[in-house]
């Protein structure tokens, strides 16, 4: 039987990826970037992302986009030339910066997934963890982890739980997988176990230009 015709309707409507505005330089990471724009055209998931066409994100934007998915690019103005990010595919969703960039794409997301990408990337990751720790959000959060390039990553994580700083519960929150087809299986898998930071947090994070914990709570 065909893959397609076997797959269910995922429980996601919509997936945030995180990745960078290169390319890389490994064909592996290219190839991940569409083979996972496929895999969320298989179960009908929708993306949002960073916005542009340059690097993974144009990558893995365009493969949603040609597979039929509808795609939103949250951007903030300042970054919105051409020259800095090319041309976005889909719905382009322009924000004031990039507090508000994140809390928009948290907000119409069901989940995170991070592709191999910089300093921005690795922000915005740790970020959402972040927040699931706090109580923030409930949803999962996968890492990509292609040619074990997020290895020394996982490795600093269960060092800081070794060392106390992180709790083995919350080490959990981070789900990783070598492909997308197996990343996007773990995250419908994904149960919460850790103790929240603040279980009943009602964060007013209108200073920050983000939206108050209802807007970005499943």
């Amino acid at each position: 039987m065909d893959r397609d015709m076997e797959m269910k309707q995922s429980k996601f409507n919509r997936i945030c990826v995180f990745c960078g505005s290169s390319p890389g330089k490994k064909g592996s990471y290219k190839d991940a970037a569409i083979e996972l724009g496929k895999e969320l055209v298989s179960r009908k998931i929708d993306l949002v992302y960073g916005g542009g066409s340059i690097g993974l994100m144009g990558l893995v934007s365009q493969a949603v986009y040609n597979g039929g998915r509808h795609v939103i690019g949250v951007i903030p103005k300042t970054l919105m030339p051409r020259e800095i990010t090319g041309e976005t595919v889909g719905e382009v969703k322009a924000v004031a910066g990039m507090h508000q960039r994140k809390a928009e794409m948290a907000r119409h997301s069901d989940a995170f997934i991070a592709l191999p990408g910089g300093y921005g990337t690795l922000e915005e990751l740790l970020e959402v963890i972040a927040w699931a720790q706090l109580g923030i959000h409930d949803k999962p959060v996968g890492l990509l982890n292609v040619d074990g390039y997020y290895n020394s990553l996982l490795s600093f994580i269960d060092k800081a739980v070794e060392e106390g700083f992180v709790s083995p519960s919350a080490r959990h929150i981070i789900v990783s997988a070598p492909t997308a087809r197996d990343l996007v299986k773990k995250l419908e898998d994904y149960i919460p176990c850790h103790e929240r930071a603040a279980s009943k947090l009602n964060w007013e994070m209108e200073q920050l230009g983000y939206p108050t914990k209802c807007d970005i709570t499943r």
